[in-house]
């Protein structure tokens, strides 16, 4: 049933500034009224607003919070609409036949609609006095479980930055602001909420995420907020590599990769996904800083024409420095460049697993563009023929084409396989070998049971 009432206008002067510091108890927040913000209902997802409807009739309070309330009032388009309420989950269930309880660790209901999730999460409130069965915090200071509900001014309070703390209020279209978050969207300010060393021992992924939300939004963060990232950093690999995963590809496949990658050097997180990469960009390897700027514009780019991005292929870019090093030495041990590139391309794999992890799904297709490089620099003729039909060739020859762009003398390969892959297949690939291809002369076998012949006739070399 319905236990508390949202703050009313007259707690705060509508449009002042927050009533309190960030980091200190709840207050009397900021109410910023229907007429005050930029906020529509035209711009918030249908099935978002039937569930704050349904939530607001049944007498509890509904809120948009998080991502969409900080998009809507930048005037972006949010992709996610999330839901606070003081409805337990039960009690959101039970409202709707279409909903489901997820998670153990941050119990929350999601009302599906097709396709469509909408999350509705409790008013969280804070862990002391709390139940074991409620809440837990490991050692470092992470938090395990977060099951503690509470008020609208516990729940501000437990987010992460000011930014993401603001609440829209369905029953009268009012933004509601505990935690100085209006204030530094207008700055163009990343804050955390609380002391932020606090903050990272509790959850370390918010590191990356300060990251991120820099480079999405272009905000500048807080020196406080900045500072303890140095030293915390490390606490990242404790992170399973599955989430960190799920970081890795928010960072850079939507949409500012580019943008992420300067985040990530400037707070030194990048060693804590890649570090190969990181070593390499470290050493000054201009060729491979142009190699991954390049292959991340690019993906910005199609993303922006609305065309696909694989995993496969940023993970290719962010490994070459460990696949090309290890192969180099295989190499130097007697090994074939292509049977070279197979074994470095397992064993990059198998490093980087302590990272991030890397499905197979996407992990195979990275490792054939990979040892398609080689192939792809010395193949002609017959051998160029079949790679034809290769279904990775597009691909690893995007990729060659990018090694070309960064620095790498592949100009002629490069425009060889283009010339390829645009004749018809019946016709196979051009006559002309690229000038790097040429190969050393391959010996003939004998075959067996029989004697090589020193004169000429239907047994001669050419049929070895």
């Amino acid at each position: 049933m319905p236990r508390s009432e949202a703050p009313s206008a007259d707690a705060a002067m509508s449009g002042a500034g927050p009533a309190h510091a960030v980091g200190e108890t709840p207050g009397a927040p900021r109410i910023v009224p229907r007429d005050r913000h930029i906020i529509s209902r035209r711009n918030i997802n249908p099935n978002a607003l039937k569930v704050l409807y349904r939530l607001s009739k049944a007498g509890f309070q509904a809120h948009l919070v998080g991502g969409g309330v900080r998009d809507l009032l930048l005037d972006l388009h949010p992709k996610d609409f999330d839901v606070a309420t003081d409805a337990t989950p039960e009690e959101v269930r039970a409202l709707f036949r279409n909903c489901r309880l997820i998670g153990r660790r941050f119990r929350l209901a999601h009302v599906v609609f097709g396709r469509d999730v909408v999350e509705v999460a409790t008013f969280r409130a804070h862990h002391a006095g709390a139940d074991g069965d409620e809440a837990a915090v490991h050692d470092d200071g992470r938090i395990l479980r977060d099951n503690v509900f509470g008020t609208i001014e516990d729940d501000a309070f437990r987010r992460d930055f000011t930014i993401n703390g603001l609440y829209y209020d369905i029953s009268r279209f009012a933004v509601i602001d505990y935690v100085g978050g209006m204030d530094d969207l207008a700055a163009r300010r990343l804050r955390l909420i609380g002391d932020p060393a606090v903050r990272y021992r509790e959850d370390p992924v918010r590191m990356l995420r300060a990251a991120r939300f820099a480079a999405k939004l272009g905000f500048e963060p807080d020196p406080e907020t900045a500072a303890p990232i140095g030293e915390l950093g490390p606490l990242l690999r404790d992170i399973p590599s599955s989430r960190l995963f799920d970081e890795a590809l928010k960072l850079f496949q939507t949409g500012h990769a580019v943008k992420s990658l300067d985040a990530l050097r400037q707070l030194d997180l990048l060693q804590y996904l890649f570090p190969a990469a990181d070593r390499a960009i470290k050493a000054g390897n201009e060729l491979y800083l142009r190699l991954v700027e390049a292959a991340l514009a690019n993906t910005d780019r199609r993303l922006v024409e609305d065309k696909p991005v694989t995993p496969a292929f940023l993970y290719g870019i962010f490994l070459w420095p460990s696949v090309t090093a290890l192969a180099a030495e295989l190499e130097g041990e007697g090994e074939s460049p292509v049977m070279a590139m197979q074994r470095a391309a397992g064993r990059a794999v198998d490093e980087q697993q302590a990272y991030t992890s890397l499905p197979k799904r996407f992990s195979g297709p990275m490792r054939e563009i990979w040892v398609l490089q080689p192939k792809l620099v010395r193949y002609r003729g017959k051998r160029a023929r079949r790679l034809l039909g290769h279904p990775r060739l597009r691909a690893a020859w995007d990729f060659l084409c990018l090694r070309r762009d960064a620095g790498e003398a592949l100009d002629e390969i490069c425009a060889w396989w283009e010339e390829a892959m645009s004749v018809p297949a019946e016709a196979g690939a051009p006559a002309s070998a690229p000038p790097a291809a040429e190969e050393a002369p391959r010996r003939r076998r004998r075959r067996r049971g029989g004697r090589r012949r020193r004169g000429g006739g239907s047994g001669g070399e050419s049929a070895g």
